[in-house]
């Protein structure tokens, strides 16, 4: 209830009790309009009038606000610096060192009969990491025994008709038939025998027992099989997990993804300093190895390649980081990239040329960077600039341009003769 109706009521009430009485109701009629005469009073009040905040005005180029004017506590402005250098900041990843890793994937379809290695293990090359029961494998053991007998057979064939032809009882056509088997006899055993030995099986046994080996030295980074698992040739390749990976963690490879105005900064050699969220105030420092030749069609982005060293094993592959690196400029000024503005295919920038005064710039860009631009024409060194909210600043601009259009008289017309008289 408002008060408007709870003084109203009052006044019922106190009325009604003055005049319950008869000999009272004179008396107590003039207080009653008293009453209601400075209730009234008190109600009519208005409230304190504010003057309305004079808005900026347009002079020349240059938006002038009044002291005091309360949007000016939201233009901050900051001092536009020379430099010849600016620090690139791209997103990078940590990811194993392709050269000293290995991916193994299953060759034959077979059932894991046992394991020898886990993850964590330092391993040597050539040693074996599980083993398979594969009949497929076993097919191939036995061709390889059935090239070595044919190829003993071929051999001793061969050597029958040598002494036969020397004894003139057979003619050289028949001992040029029976080297020429002999020699295919052989081939095929050589064949058979590296396909095997490949796999690891140098025996010429058939046992169906395929060992799984690790050609490089390094730490099992990580397993994808169980005993008893059931493994096929299909399940390999790219896009499918490895059974084991085994890899060296001491260096580690730096995934960069660069923008096409960076690609002159990150020439092979380039030293990149890496931070890691894991590792707050730690720096690790990194080498360019290679520079991708082609840029991604929807990132729009290029592949650049560091070693970084880990000897200490801090650092995890899969880690995400940001990478620094120096680039150098030509003369021009930093200033935040929050301070320029895009028009369709120009940049503005607002310098504050005294307090309270700001002149909008056309620039030129010399690089565009997230955090830091470098403009090399149109703001000098030194000049404060607007770095936030300045499209606020570019709205009061146009505000103030068209209230100055409104008040501005059409060519031709006169002058109002007040107008003169109050000048």
């Amino acid at each position: 209830m408002s008060i408007r109706h709870n003084l109203q009521d009052r006044l019922r009430d106190t009325t009604r009790q003055l005049l319950d009485t008869p000999t009272k109701r004179y008396v107590t009629g003039g207080t009653a309009l008293a009453i209601a005469v400075l209730v009234s009073s008190l109600l009519n009040q208005e409230a304190p009038h504010k003057p309305p905040v004079p808005l900026p005005i347009v002079q020349g180029q240059q938006l002038r606000f009044p002291a005091g004017h309360p949007q000016l506590a939201l233009l901050s402005a900051v001092e536009a610096k020379a430099a010849d250098s600016v620090t690139i900041e791209l997103p990078a990843r940590l990811v194993w060192n392709e050269e000293r890793t290995q991916r193994i994937y299953p060759a034959f379809a077979g059932r894991v009969l046992s394991l020898q290695a886990d993850i964590g293990q330092n391993v040597s090359a050539g040693q074996v990491l599980a083993t398979l029961a594969s009949p497929e494998f076993g097919a191939a053991q036995a061709d390889t025994a059935k090239a070595l007998a044919d190829a003993q057979v071929a051999d001793r064939a061969l050597a029958r008709h040598q002494t036969l032809f020397e004894a003139d009882v057979i003619s050289r056509k028949e001992l040029d038939l029976t080297e020429a088997d002999a020699m295919r006899a052989r081939a095929e055993l050589s064949r058979a025998q590296a396909r095997t030995r490949m796999y690891g099986s140098g025996a010429n046994n058939v046992n169906q027992q395929l060992g799984i080996a690790a050609t490089v030295k390094g730490v099992v980074v990580e397993r994808n099989l169980s005993a008893g698992q059931e493994v096929r040739p299909d399940q390999g390749g790219p896009g499918n997990q490895a059974l084991f990976v085994v890899s060296d963690p001491s260096v580690l490879w730096v995934q960069i993804d660069a923008r096409e105005s960076d690609t002159a900064s990150l020439k092979t050699g380039t030293k990149v300093s890496l931070t890691l969220p894991n590792f707050p105030g730690q720096t690790f420092e990194a080498k360019i190895t290679a520079t991708g030749d082609f840029i991604d069609s929807t990132t729009r982005s290029i592949k650049v390649r560091a070693v970084i060293d880990n000897a200490q094993r801090m650092l995890k592959a899969e880690m995400l980081g940001t990478a620094r690196i120096e680039r150098k400029l030509g003369a021009g000024v930093l200033v935040p990239a929050s301070a320029v503005q895009l028009r369709g295919t120009e940049h503005w920038a607002y310098v504050q040329t005294e307090p309270g005064v700001f002149e909008p710039r056309r620039v030129k860009l010399g690089y565009e960077g997230l955090q830091e631009v470098l403009i090399v024409e149109g703001v000098q060194a030194n000049e404060l600039v607007v770095k936030e909210n300045s499209l606020l600043l570019a709205r009061e601009f146009r505000n103030a341009q068209d209230e100055a259009m409104q008040h501005t008289p059409a060519p031709g017309s006169a002058t109002p003769a007040s107008g003169a008289g109050n000048k």
